[in-house]
Order: structure tokens, then sequence, then C-alpha cells
């Protein structure tokens, strides 16, 4: 069974496994889980999103308004959001807005990506990124196949 955060409410939803989740609304609201967009989050929402979200990983892109390089990523950042969920749910954070949750994660540059699996940072990036190099990146980090030195 996995869990996921309504883009709209923000109720917690479980998926029944062998249910295409791609297709689950929510319980609360009816709204899809999944719209094949990143979800924008204020602090709160990324705190709901990081505690209630349960077997998929969390990508987060913290960027801000006057950024040219985050502004150039946002459309491969939109893009990349219909290639990996329901695997990994999408969230924009503006660091600009929401400065201590983007200092919480540590960001020190922007545009800044961070994957997320059980409310854990298990990679991190910087710079701007083409969609294939945001998709290959996400799915490198949540390979469990073993990593050579």
């Amino acid at each position: 069974m996995r869990q996921f955060v309504c883009p709209a409410c923000s109720a917690a939803n479980r998926t029944p496994d062998g249910k295409d989740p791609l297709a689950a609304k929510c319980g609360r609201c009816g709204a899809p889980l999944f719209t094949g967009r990143p979800v924008d989050v204020d602090a709160r929402g990324l705190s709901v999103h990081r505690a209630s979200t349960r077997g998929a990983a969390v990508l987060v892109d913290v960027w801000a308004p006057w950024c040219g390089p985050c502004r150039a990523m946002a459309p491969n950042f939109a893009a990349a959001a219909g290639l990996l969920e329901p695997d990994v749910r999408l969230l924009k954070l503006n660091s600009e807005a929401e400065p201590q949750a983007a200092a919480a994660l540590g960001v020190s540059g922007i545009p800044a990506l961070l994957l997320l699996r059980d409310d854990q940072v298990i990679a991190r990036t910087a710079g701007l990124l083409s969609s294939p190099q945001i998709v290959a990146w996400t799915r490198q980090a949540l390979d469990p196949a073993p990593r050579r030195a």
C-alpha cells in the first residue's frame, strides 16, 4: 500500500497495491492525486508531503523567481513530472517565500533538487538540468543496485 498527499487539499490518501495510482482520486475532495505537473508547496505543504508520502519518493525543486537558471529549469522539471509519477512526487518550493524551509533542507545554491525517501534526503544536486537529466539523475539515485567505488 502506498500513500500520497492530495495536491488540492493536502489530505493523505492510500492507494492499494494492484490499482493504478495514476487513476486515483482524493477520498476527501475528489481531485486526482496525480496531474502530471509538479505541486507548488509552502513550508507547511512540504512538511505534509514529507511526513505523509509512503512507498514513493519526493523530489523537491528549490527555486526563486529572480533566478534565471531556476526559471529556465521550470519547464524541464514540469516535463519530468509526467515521466516520474507515481513513483516520485515532484514539489516546487520557492526559497524566496520560504527561506527557513530552504535553509532547513541545507540548500545553499539554487536551483537545487533534493530527493527524499521516507522523509530522508537521499540525494541532492544543484544547477540547471534538462528534463532527461532530471529523470536520469532521479532514477539513478533511486536504483537499489550497489554502487561501485
